[in-house]
């Protein structure tokens, strides 16, 4: 039977997302070439990518007000699938069988623990 989906749990799956929408911005921001110290760690990618992981750590601070503690990492190992997809989207990423068998286990994870 699914849990009654509430405003926690929106929250949490926000941060996920938002956070893995950061991680592939400082990744991008890994891929280009700067001319100084300051523009490699002060650039828009990398300012914006911090921004979104504080957002998000708020986030699931505000989540954990209303969820048990035991769902929050169920649902944030999550992230590591979206940050694969959109590994693939973005920087054409191959995805291993390798890769591919530990995301069906999380996933397997995920849906017993939920069951």
């Amino acid at each position: 039977m699914v849990k009654h989906m509430n405003k926690y749990y929106i929250l949490m799956i926000s941060a996920v997302i938002i956070s893995s929408f950061s991680q592939i911005l400082l990744k991008k921001s890994t891929k280009q070439h700067y001319d100084s110290f300051i523009t490699e760690y002060l650039n828009p990618f990398v300012i914006l990518g911090y921004t979104m992981m504080i957002v998000s750590t708020l986030l699931i601070i505000a989540a954990y007000r209303g969820l048990d503690y035991k769902n929050g990492p169920i649902i944030e190992s999550l992230g590591f699938i979206l940050v694969m997809i959109l590994s693939y989207l973005f920087f054409d990423e191959r995805i291993s069988q390798r890769k591919l068998l530990g995301y069906i286990l999380i996933l397997l994870g995920v849906i017993i623990f939920y069951i």
